[in-house]
């Protein structure tokens, strides 16, 4: 195969990777608590013909002859910039002002955090995300429990029928990574732990490097529109001009052939 050619095919699937992840960050531009992705690439082996800073024949030193052999992916990012936040006027709607995941339990018996704080009740009245995995700490709300109330640092207090002072039910506690980024995504608005992302650090809101809860609001995505789109257009753009150059390389061959009948 033409060595552009080649080149040309590993930029055309770089760029449909990067138009993949700005699709998915502008389909939850409205998805509570979601976080942008962004696609990080990097540039292949080279091919070293000649060594730069080798000496050449008139005792001059050269500059090297190097040719690149494409674009491949490096990995993908989550960018954990806080979203704006939205007023809702729901008591159990919860924002983040800050850093820190709440904490759930999956099914499986494993931890997941998530910034999305569309808190409810279940059945058993302990307090769930919007999923219905209950939070931890777990935090359970009397049936006949009036005017709850989440703190900024996570007190979770209601009136409760014979009591004149609000009952305190719970504490909110948020969990920091030194590395979010290295959280693996599980959809749901959901993250696991892994060896990238450091082991959890649990803490009370509002206290050290933790952030605050904001009741009757809720944290939107950090997805911004027109820098996704220009981003797209970008993409695109090179998208086509690779597929020339694959064009390009194609008519070169054919006149190659056609040269040496």
């Amino acid at each position: 195969m033409n060595p552009a050619m080649w080149i040309s095919k590993t930029g055309v699937q770089a760029q449909d990777a990067k138009l993949q992840a700005i699709a998915n960050n502008l389909a939850n531009v409205n998805t509570v608590g979601f976080k942008r992705d962004r696609v990080m690439f990097e540039d292949l082996f080279y091919q070293v013909d000649q060594q730069p800073g080798a000496q050449t024949a008139d005792n001059t030193v050269s500059n090297g002859t190097q040719l690149g052999n494409g674009t491949h992916i490096v990995g993908t990012q989550k960018v954990f910039t806080n979203g704006s936040l939205q007023t809702t006027s729901q008591p159990l709607d919860v924002a983040i002002s800050g850093s820190g995941f709440l904490q759930v339990l999956r099914p499986d018996g494993q931890p997941a955090y998530t910034r999305a704080g569309q808190l409810q009740v279940n059945q058993n009245g302990v307090l769930t995300n919007a999923q219905g995995l209950p939070l931890v700490p777990q935090i359970t709300v009397p049936n006949n429990a009036t005017a709850l109330t989440i703190g900024e640092n996570g007190m979770v207090s209601a009136t409760v029928p014979g009591t004149t002072a609000p009952t305190e039910l719970g504490q909110l506690t948020l969990t920091t990574f030194v590395n979010p980024a290295g959280l693996q995504a599980l959809g749901e608005n959901l993250f696991s732990e892994t060896g990238a992302s450091g082991a959890p650090n649990e803490g009370v809101p509002g206290t050290g490097a933790f952030g605050k809860l904001k009741q009757g609001a809720l944290e939107g995505s950090n997805v911004q529109v027109v820098e996704e789109m220009v981003d797209m257009i970008a993409a695109q753009r090179t998208y086509e001009m690779n597929t020339k150059v694959l064009s390009a390389a194609d008519n070169m061959l054919q006149y190659l052939s056609q040269a040496a009948r």
